[in-house]
């Protein structure tokens, strides 16, 4: 459960309030934590970092007092603090001889396949040459209005834990634990030491974001959880300010909280699982049941199609399951209904006769 001796590839989320102390970036904590994962890295493990605080840093060199509500005020105080950030880590790396380089990400870069795809290779090239990738959501460009926003660096650091195969994901948070109450509310509340499933009562119990620049909370880190569990890695959540936290964790200190993975999908399926949904595709009864049984979703299953989107887009089936279909809303309003046999009748004979397959339609609940 807590043998992390195999462990090769490891993404560590660093929240702001871990990266912060007297509403300022603490310089004196980022060398700690280099240190600590310049061990991992001369270890032969490859190391990637998750780092918030780039909000926070630009409002501070703006000399902001109180939290960035506006958008556009909150983009400018990201642009200047993502290189201020960055700055700060590679000060710290150059101490252990280590490269560091910054990747900063839009929803849609992950949504999109071919750009999702070039992104991985980049990360592997650069972990190949021993370099520990921070990365950071692109908050100068990405907003929810465009669905270009994370929402959140947990979640990002799910995702790219799920997308790149890591086997490890520690957040560092003040959030020391999963507890079984809200303990600020509840003195005899105690800490889950490990997690198996996350159940309707874990979730209910999770708190709201906070905090001033952060975006995060115990719900979102649920969220993460649920991620990386179909990626078949676990999750440690502990307090980023114990004592050397990464290197206790790794040797195995009782330290935090571990979820376990439930399920291991491909690196497709993951794909299609966490991508964000262009549209609805209604089926019937007898067409979802013959996807749960691993056959394909032919055009004379589906009742109603919902949304404009292009083929090759992820789809919702129902709300049972995520699908890629080989056509767009427009020629599936055309083909609904219809036998396999009229597709290329309709739209030519190069066109596949069934609307996903199996390998392309990944159920949800599990």
């Amino acid at each position: 459960m807590r043998n992390f001796s195999k462990v090769k590839r490891i993404v560590v989320k660093i929240g702001t309030n871990t990266l912060t102390k007297d509403e300022r970036i603490d310089t004196e904590y980022i060398a700690d934590i280099a240190g600590q994962i310049a061990a991992l890295v001369n270890d032969g493990r490859q190391v990637l970092i998750v780092s918030s605080g780039a909000i926070g840093l630009g409002a501070s060199r703006l000399k902001f007092q109180g939290p960035v509500f506006d958008m556009s005020m909150r983009q400018a105080c990201a642009a200047i603090g993502q290189p201020l950030l960055l700055q700060e880590y590679r000060k710290a790396f150059d101490q252990h001889n280590i490269e560091a380089g910054q990747v900063l990400l839009t929803a849609e870069v992950l949504n999109q396949r071919k750009t999702y795809l070039n992104l991985r290779n980049s990360i592997e090239t650069l972990l190949k040459l021993g370099v520990v990738p921070v990365m950071n959501e692109n908050d100068s460009v990405s907003t929810d209005e465009i669905g270009s926003a994370f929402g959140d660096n947990d979640t990002l650091s799910a995702l790219i834990a799920s997308k790149i195969d890591a086997d490890l994901l520690i957040m560092l948070s003040d959030i020391d634990a999963l507890y079984d109450k809200d303990p600020k509310r509840n003195a005899d509340a105690k800490p889950i030491r490990a997690v198996y499933e996350i159940t309707s009562e874990i979730v209910k119990n999770a708190g709201k974001s906070g905090s001033k620049h952060a975006t995060g909370g115990m719900k979102t880190k649920i969220d993460a959880a649920r991620i990386a569990s179909n990626a078949d890695c676990r999750i440690v959540l502990a307090n980023g300010r114990v004592d050397d936290v990464v290197g206790r964790i790794m040797a195995g200190e009782e330290i935090g909280t571990v979820f376990l993975p439930k399920r291991k999908l491909s690196n497709r399926a993951r794909w299609i699982l966490n991508n964000a949904v262009a549209g609805t595709i209604t089926i019937d009864d007898g067409a979802l049941e013959a996807v749960r049984n691993r056959k394909s979703l032919l055009p004379s299953g589906i009742v109603r199609i919902e949304g404009q989107f292009a083929s090759g887009a992820v789809v919702m089936l129902n709300d049972a399951a995520k699908a890629v279909t080989n056509f767009s809303s427009e020629e599936l309003q055309s083909l609904a209904g219809k036998h396999s046999s009229e597709i290329r009748e309709k739209l030519g004979k190069e066109r596949r006769d069934v609307v996903a397959v199996p390998e392309d339609i990944v159920f949800i609940d599990y």
